[in-house]
């Protein structure tokens, strides 16, 4: 397991892995996006590549790639006010949201109509979506080696959006990819992640069903993968402690490499582009983004824009080498 300075003395390392970490993010994203679509479905069965040359991001990208903004603009850590600022410049303005989470619309119309977090965040009809924890990632990268930091800068954030169970599920994810950063092993990463969560709540619950099925099943794909959709399933299929604890579910069966991982999750189904973001992260954050097949980094590099419009072109690689500036601090 590496340092903290460990990572700072050795740039490229870092700057290798904060790349993974954010475009892992944008692969698992798209990735999970088409392969649950019924004619991928149809056509191919499981997903394995992207298919001629198409390109997209969605929410979950976009709002990370917000994240990674208001960390950048105030050059490290960040208050509550900066997270609002953000939203009313990037967010509050649009008229639409397409392709947005209903928790970043309640938000945005509690915020129009002058509330501040954490009341934008708990006054709405699904503030335990896995919203906030799909855009956390960008956090966990700055916070490399520091998850108790990552937890509280994670509450920061989600708190405009979501509480309760949809914040615990994003401080795991942020945790993990901080933890992801330095190696740690994934028997602590799985460990970190569960403690995150209160005991009694929900997502504690439903992640320490997915951790006892993966480990009933002996890690076995074929005796673990209808559990893991039965078990879990909500009728409301972004709840956290439906889809975050499913995204771990499938990182316990599969964690060895990127590529293996991201098929396995991006291949899950229900909240998929969710899923497949949050695997991508903690891997790419693992193994580097030089674990990640090239035409993949490229093909997401860019965003499309679809949700949050001033995301469109922004380059991932100039944005995660910003956030590994920030932790050489």
């Amino acid at each position: 397991m590496l340092t903290r300075e460990d990572l700072i003395r050795n740039p490229a390392l870092l700057s290798d892995k904060a790349r993974g970490a954010l475009c892992g993010l944008a692969v698992g994203d798209s990735f999970g996006d088409a392969a649950r679509k019924p004619e991928y479905q149809r056509d191919y069965g499981i997903t394995t590549d992207f298919h001629l040359g198409e390109s997209w991001s969605t929410d979950d990208t976009e709002f990370a790639l917000m994240v990674a903004e208001t960390i950048i603009e105030a050059g490290g850590d960040f208050t509550a006010e900066d997270v609002e600022r953000m939203w009313r410049r990037h967010v509050v303005v649009q008229d639409e949201l397409k392709r947005g989470g209903v928790s970043e619309m309640d938000a945005a119309a509690n915020l129009r109509r002058g509330m501040h977090a954490p009341e934008s965040g708990m006054f709405g009809t699904h503030t335990f979506s896995d919203g906030a924890a799909m855009r956390c990632g960008p956090i966990g990268i700055y916070c490399a080696g520091q998850p108790e930091k990552a937890m509280e800068l994670c509450r920061i954030d989600a708190e405009i959006s979501h509480c309760r169970d949809g914040v615990w599920g994003a401080q795991m994810v942020a945790v993990a990819v901080a933890l992801a950063m330095v190696d740690a092993p994934f028997a602590e990463i799985f460990d970190a992640a569960l403690a995150c969560a209160p005991e009694g709540s929900w997502m504690r619950a439903r992640l320490q069903d997915a951790y006892d099925i993966v480990d009933g099943a002996n890690g076995d794909f074929a005796d673990a993968w209808m559990p893991l959709h039965d078990r879990l399933f909500c009728s409301y299929r972004a709840a956290t402690p439906e889809a975050i604890a499913e995204a771990f579910g499938c990182l316990r069966l599969m964690h060895g490499n990127f590529k293996s991982g991201m098929l396995l999750a991006a291949n899950f189904g229900r909240d998929a582009d969710t899923i497949g973001a949050v695997v991508g992260c903690i891997l790419g954050a693992r193994y580097g983004a030089s674990a990640i097949p090239p035409h993949w980094l490229e093909h997401t590099r860019y965003p499309t824009g679809t949700c949050l419009q001033f995301t469109k072109g922004i380059d991932l690689f100039e944005k995660a080498e910003r956030l590994a500036e920030l932790v050489r601090g």
